[in-house]
């Protein structure tokens, strides 16, 4: 069991988390480190805190987000959340748009399918004044220095700030998901008996992750009082947790064999799994959207049971903003996982398929009309990419009739305007060969043109899946989970199995969409199953050392109170791709400038490269501060020493710290947005 006092400090650690303060810069004050040590805490007792009722889980995506839970006491159901009205021809899942919809005077009005269709039916006039913001998710992960106060452009052009639209997301939810649960349980559900889990991509930053806290605060999900109520959790890691669970009903082995005209052998190849073509596969999916629990099974499933000691799978995540690749080996007998190599992947999810078919409409009809258009019928614009979202998903490499796409009234009657011409004439005119107009009314595309805007996508998705396979840690690949909304797309499923070339076994799970949402329910019910991680990037602060001749650079030195030293030398608490056991803490010892000194403010640097000698090295970034408060922890020993604790192992980031003199604990904070 754990002393008191262990348990005291993992609360810090988490109390010291949820309350970062903007941090003055006000340089390092000539600290001194005295003992840096690496100490492994034993991970097995990491205590369990408040017990909760139940484990909402929200998966906030760039196109489609939704809501699961399982009560703790019967973690083997899984409850999706309950269907949205609203809803789009060919698109049946349990997921709402990622849309959100603001009043004239910056209110929240309505998300998801309401939000789309409340906007689409304002008068031009009137909807020019609200504020409908959509695929907003991916600003987190563009901007390089994200703070508090980034904002966001809603579709009438105006900036509002993404920290409210993040936060009135998240209270959506919060409402929808606790008013299910009072309806299941007959009562006021209590938001103090829900431990929340929101998903991020693996590839994301500190600075994002600890936005979506932020947000959380912010919306009242949880309180900052009680940061551990919420977890990160991330994508592909909830996917793997959800995939060791699968039956192998619930799943579809891309076999290796060539399918003719969208038929494939259906023999039962190994283990009683069918081999089924792309096309097919989507028809399994359909017959299996009617449930809305799922039972995972609490032994392992029985993909798993092929899986050995060791054996290494990984985790392709296709979103519709990010792409994140993870690679795992199994550890047994009671199945932890442990993440190989540093998660990787990239801005390359299905919304790239969108941006195409934008240039394509550039190309025909010319970026001053597209620009134009956006701007001032933002609800036709809606309109017409929901109809491109269709005939999207209708793409497939043995498909050859042609793809038509609506174009609204608007668009065309708004083009004659502007342009004194017909759309027909437009296209008529345009080099553009693949795209024609059809006497309905609309733009036929035929399938290459379809597959074309596909085609820089998936590109990026098979290149750096090609690079992944040729890194010595991902050598074997047992299986590869294709999971996330995208893995649904025959094109990319084709493509990943030419990559492979029947190396690894293509496993999609059913309910691809789904997958996340359901693992990170698992994952909330317990955190602690991934026992170890892949830093993603090198940290660590700038030290004073003793200076020494003929290893330190001359410019380095300073001399002060007749010592020598070398500044700018970077200490390394961790890095890049560096294996971490949860608990794993980095111990660092400071000493304050001045017995005075009320607040020590130590900057924190980072960078993708494994070895750093100074942090004034191409390539190493300020990325965040540690903020120690040392008041009132004056006392009279002559020398006081802060020891520090730094936890990697977890989705965040945390610090802790200890007066070394009095062994009280000292409020400390690790704060990663730039403000």
């Amino acid at each position: 069991m754990m002393t008191e006092k262990e348990t005291a400090t993992e609360k810090i650690i988490t109390d010291a988390m949820a309350n970062p303060s903007p941090a003055k810069s006000m340089g390092d004050p000539g600290i001194t480190p005295l003992s840096p040590s690496h100490t492994q805490n034993d991970t097995d007792q990491v205590p369990s805190g408040p017990s909760f009722v139940v484990v909402v889980a929200i998966d906030f995506g760039t196109t489609s987000s939704g809501y699961a839970y399982a009560f703790t006491k019967e973690p083997e159901c899984i409850h999706t959340m309950r269907r949205w009205e609203g809803g789009d021809p060919g698109v049946s899942n349990q997921k709402t748009p990622t849309t959100i919809l603001l009043t004239p005077d910056r209110k929240f009005h309505s998300f998801g399918y309401a939000a789309r269709d409340f906007y689409h039916d304002l008068d031009p006039s009137e909807s020019k004044h609200w504020l409908y913001l959509e695929k907003f998710k991916m600003k987190l992960h563009t901007t390089a220095n994200l703070s508090i106060d980034t904002d966001l452009q809603a579709a009438n052009g105006k900036r509002v700030k993404a920290l409210d639209i993040f936060a009135y997301a998240l209270a959506f939810f919060k409402e929808q998901a606790l008013k299910e649960l009072s309806d299941q349980t007959g009562g006021e559900f209590d938001n103090n008996d829900v431990r929340w889990v929101i998903t991020v991509p693996a590839i994301w930053k500190m600075p994002a992750k600890q936005f979506m806290r932020e947000a959380a605060y912010k919306s009242g999900l949880v309180s900052r009082e009680n940061p551990e109520q919420l977890i990160i959790s991330l994508e592909p890691e909830a996917a793997s947790i959800y995939c060791r669970k699968l039956r192998l009903h619930q799943m579809v082995d891309l076999g290796t064999q060539t399918t003719q005209n969208g038929f494939s052998p259906t023999d039962n190849t190994g283990g009683g799994m069918t081999q089924v073509s792309p096309g097919q596969a989507k028809e399994h999916v359909r017959r299996n959207r009617q449930s809305r629990t799922f039972l995972v099974e609490n032994v392992i499933g029985e993909l798993w049971s092929e899986l050995e000691e060791g054996d290494r799978y990984v985790v392709v995540d296709c979103g519709g903003g990010t792409v994140d690749l993870t690679v795992h080996q199994i550890r047994l007998p009671e199945g932890h996982l442990k993440e190989l190599y540093k998660a990787s992947g990239g801005p390359y999810g299905s919304i790239g398929i969108d941006y195409e078919f934008e240039k394509l409409l550039c190309r025909i009809f010319g970026q001053d009309f597209i620009d134009q258009f956006k701007v001032k019928r933002p609800a036709a614009w809606v309109d017409l990419m929901i109809a491109f979202e269709s005939r999207k998903r209708a793409a497939a490499p043995d498909r050859t009739n042609p793809l038509n796409i609506n174009l609204p009234f608007s668009f065309i009657d708004y083009y004659k305007k502007f342009r004194g011409h017909s759309v027909e004439h437009a296209l008529r005119k345009s080099n553009v060969d693949f795209v024609k107009w059809s006497s309905q009314g609309m733009l036929r595309m035929s399938p290459d043109a379809m597959n074309s805007l596909f085609k820089p996508t998936i590109d990026h998705i098979i290149q750096h899946l090609t690079e992944l396979f040729e890194k010595p840690e991902v050598s074997d690949i047992k299986f590869l989970f294709l999971v996330g909304g995208f893995a649904e797309s025959p094109l990319l499923q084709q493509a990943v199995q030419n990559m492979l070339q029947g190396r690894s076994r293509i496993i999609i799970p059913h309910d691809v969409g789904l997958t996340i949402l359901k693992g990170a329910v698992l994952f909330g019910l317990d955190p602690s199953i991934i026992k170890v991680r892949r830093s993603p990037l090198t940290y660590g602060v700038g030290v004073l050392n003793r200076f020494v001749e003929g290893k330190h650079p001359l410019e380095k030195l300073l001399v002060k109170d007749g010592t020598r030293w070398c500044t700018d030398v970077f200490d390394t608490f961790i890095t890049a791709d560096q294996s971490v056991a949860l608990g794993e803490m980095v111990k660092r010892s400071y000493t304050p400038a001045k017995p005075s000194q009320q607040v020590i403010v130590i900057h924190v640097y980072c960078s993708e490269k494994e070895s750093i000698g100074f942090i004034s090295e191409p390539g190493v970034r300020k990325c965040g501060t540690l903020r120690l408060d040392v008041s009132g922890t004056e006392s009279t020993a002559p020398r006081r020493e802060i020891q520090t604790l730094m936890q990697f192992g977890d989705t965040e980031i945390r610090a802790m710290a200890v007066d070394v003199s009095t062994g009280r604990t000292v409020k400390a904070s690790i704060d990663f947005l730039s403000h």
